[in-house]
């Protein structure tokens, strides 16, 4: 990929509107060209401060009194026709309430949303990890090899289980970066379908059901629980992978 292809990209990238493969293009080449990920790097930042920040100003007093006096004129301009406005109160409040529920319906949906965004997220990961030299950063079936090696790569502790006895093997762990913050991700295998378990903390208070998701041929579970966040994909079917979530919660 150029920098040039790069330029036009970057923002069906961000947006998470591009194909996996076209997506795995501009991972590589930001690997690969520091211009461009400095690029990336700037664009990510001005998003979260758009995202986060304020853009409230307050109005000088001057102004502010201007436009409350400019307001109190108008009003007694309009006062004869207050009772048309009445009426079409009335015959716009039935709209009203439509787009009351519709907003309402957005809202509600805004969770579902993030959340799809996430798991697209997690398998774009999860393919990444798959490629040469990049599942494990730690290679060990011994979890108390395993949870000791993020000690000091992460600011809190991944629980990590032993679950050979049940047919799910501990390959290891390495360090990722999802959902915009660095994850510990742990590496199980199922005869030959390879599991990525991504922990991290939850920005949710107590814990929140499972969800199940498919997603480019993969299959996602993701749920809270004690205060931690956990999402596991394979292309395992969804009755093994569904076993192993219950392992991992007990």
């Amino acid at each position: 990929m150029s920098c040039s292809e790069f330029g036009v990209l970057i923002h069906g990238y961000l947006d998470g509107e591009l194909e996996l493969s076209r997506s795995l293009e501009i991972e590589q080449h930001i690997g690969s060209c520091p211009s461009c990920s400095q690029t990336y790097a700037n664009l990510r930042s001005l998003r979260q401060a758009i995202a986060g920040g304020s853009l409230h100003i307050d109005a000088p007093k001057g102004l502010r009194m201007r436009v409350r006096s400019a307001l109190r004129r108008e009003s007694r301009a309009e006062a004869p026709i207050k009772l048309m406005r009445w009426g079409w109160m009335f015959l716009w409040a039935p709209l009203g309430a439509v787009a009351i529920v519709l907003l309402a319906i957005f809202i509600l949906r805004l969770p579902q949303a993030a959340d799809g965004r996430l798991a697209q997220e997690v398998v774009s990961a999860h393919v990444r990890s798959l490629q040469p030299g990049h599942l494990v950063d730690v290679t060990s079936g011994d979890q108390h090899t395993v949870k000791p090696w993020f000690n000091g790569k992460l600011d809190f502790s991944p629980p990590v289980k032993d679950l050979a006895a049940q047919g799910f093997i501990l390959l290891g762990g390495r360090l990722d970066y999802v959902g915009d913050r660095a994850v510990a991700a742990l590496v199980y295998q199922r005869r030959k379908h390879l599991i990525n378990l991504f922990i991290t903390p939850s920005a949710r208070a107590g814990s929140v059901a499972e969800k199940s998701l498919s997603d480019r041929g993969y299959n996602l579970i993701g749920w809270t629980q004690s205060d931690m966040s956990y999402w596991v994909v394979s292309d395992l079917n969804e009755s093994e992978l569904r076993q192993f979530v219950l392992l991992v919660r007990k």
